[in-house]
C-alpha cells in the first residue's frame, strides 16, 4: 500500500511540475511577444487598405440587372459601402424595394457572385505592401477590422497576398458585434497581445472614426474613403492619400 501511495504521490508531483512549466512557458511567450511588439495597427480593409470598388460594383450591378433594377456608378457604390452588404443593399434598395424575402435574395445573390470575382479588379493601396514591409521589419503588430465577412476578408487578402502580414483578421461576423462598437477593436489587440496605449487606427469612413474614438484609439483617416461623409466631418488625427511615406507618421508615435 505505502509503494502504491509513492507512486500516486509521484505522479501528482509530475503533473504539477508540467502544469507549472506548461503556465510558465505560455507567460513567457507572451511577454516575449510584449516585448518585442513595440505598437500596433490596426486597419479596415475596404477603401482603406484595398480598393475593393470596382469589385463590389460589379457584385451589386450583376444584382441589380438580374432583378431588373437600376445599375450604380462607381462613386455611387463607394457611398454605399463601408457597413458589409446587407446595410450596403438596404441603401441601394432605399424605398424601391419593400419586399424583405426579395430583398435577402438579392443581397444573397450579391455575396455569392462577389465571392466569386472578389479579386478582379481590387488592389492595394498605393505604397501600403512597402510600408507592410517595413513595420513588418519594425515588429510592428498588425490587425484587420473589418464589416466585411470575416471568410470574404481572408480570402481577399490571400488572394492578393498581404494576409501573411497581419497577426489577426476581424470581419463582421467575428464577434457577436462588430465597428463601431469598439470591443470590434479592443478585442483584436488582445487577441494578438498589444497594449491599448500603442495602437492606432486606420480608416476611411466614419464607422471607423467612430470605432476608434469610441476605443480611445488616435485614428488615420484615409482620403477619397467610402462614406459620404466629408474629410471634414469625419474627425481624425491624421490624413493620408495613400501609404507612400506612411511609416514617417507612425514613428511620431512610436
Amino acid at each position: 500500500l505505502a509503494f502504491f501511495n509513492l507512486i500516486f504521490v509521484f505522479i501528482k508531483i509530475s503533473l504539477y511540475i508540467n502544469n507549472a512549466f506548461e503556465i510558465s512557458h505560455k507567460i513567457f511567450l507572451f511577454n516575449t511577444l510584449k516585448m518585442t511588439q513595440i505598437y500596433t495597427i490596426l486597419f479596415d480593409l475596404d477603401g482603406t487598405i484595398v480598393n475593393t470598388a470596382p469589385d463590389l460594383m460589379a457584385a451589386h450591378n450583376h444584382v441589380m440587372k438580374k432583378f431588373g433594377h437600376a445599375e450604380k456608378k462607381l462613386s455611387d457604390i463607394k457611398s454605399l459601402a463601408g457597413k458589409g452588404a446587407w446595410v450596403m443593399m438596404q441603401r441601394s434598395f432605399k424605398e424601391e424595394i419593400k419586399d424583405e424575402n426579395i430583398k435577402k435574395e438579392m443581397t444573397k445573390e450579391f455575396l455569392d457572385y462577389y465571392a466569386k470575382n472578389i479579386d478582379r479588379n481590387s488592389q492595394p493601396l498605393k505604397g501600403s505592401i512597402d510600408f507592410f514591409n517595413w513595420a513588418k521589419r519594425k515588429n510592428i503588430s498588425m490587425g484587420v477590422c473589418t464589416n466585411k465577412q470575416e471568410k470574404l476578408a481572408i480570402d481577399l487578402l490571400k488572394k492578393l497576398d498581404v494576409y501573411k502580414y497581419f497577426e489577426y483578421v476581424a470581419g463582421s461576423d467575428t464577434f457577436s458585434f462588430n465597428k463601431p462598437d469598439p470591443r470590434h477593436l479592443t478585442n483584436v489587440i488582445e487577441i494578438i497581445g498589444g497594449d491599448l496605449k500603442k495602437t492606432i487606427m486606420v480608416g476611411d469612413s466614419e464607422v471607423d472614426a467612430n470605432s476608434a474614438h469610441n476605443a480611445n484609439l488616435p485614428f488615420v483617416l484615409v482620403k477619397d474613403g467610402y462614406t459620404e461623409k466629408s474629410e471634414k466631418e469625419i474627425k481624425h488625427d491624421e490624413l493620408i492619400s495613400d501609404f507612400i511615406g506612411f511609416e514617417k507618421i507612425i514613428e511620431k508615435y512610436l
